[in-house]
């Protein structure tokens, strides 16, 4: 008897990171050095054996070098065209870190945005998730920190 084969989504983890260096405050992008090109919310693969929280805090260290705190769970994004390459799932989490970040791993730069100068050639479907974020599905400690 053939065994029978199962393709499932891939599970990824998003950060919108609210941070300030001292002279902005925003949320953290990344410029990514690998297709699909533009600017991006860190994150990236769950590891297998690793939690959801476990993922956003390495992928936010190993893209920005920030150490996160998670403050929580945002949203869980599943349109099986959000991602050019494969069918992933993302889970969206709110964290918070101080510092200024720095682009590495996959991560060509790293910068800090105000809600106003979020780039115009986003990857995946951030912009999307962007204007969720933006948009009040956030919460109180979106609105204290970025003043929006």
């Amino acid at each position: 008897m053939k065994e029978q084969q199962y393709r499932n989504p891939v599970p990824t983890v998003d950060i919108i990171i609210e941070t300030g260096d001292g002279t902005r405050k925003g949320i953290v992008l990344i410029k990514r050095k690998n297709p699909p090109l533009g600017w991006a919310i860190p994150g990236g693969f769950v590891d297998y054996g690793e939690t959801l929280e476990h993922a956003a805090v390495r992928e936010a260290l190993e893209e920005t070098s920030l150490h996160v705190e998670l403050v929580r769970q945002f949203h869980t994004y599943s349109d099986p065209s959000r991602d050019p390459r494969l069918h992933t799932v993302t889970t969206v989490f709110i964290a918070k870190a101080a510092g200024k970040p720095v682009g590495m791993d996959d991560a060509a730069e790293a910068e800090i945005f105000g809600r106003g100068e979020i780039p115009v050639n986003m990857a995946f479907d951030h912009a999307s998730i962007l204007d969720d974020y933006f948009s009040g599905r956030g919460d109180t400690v979106r609105q204290i920190l970025l003043n929006v």
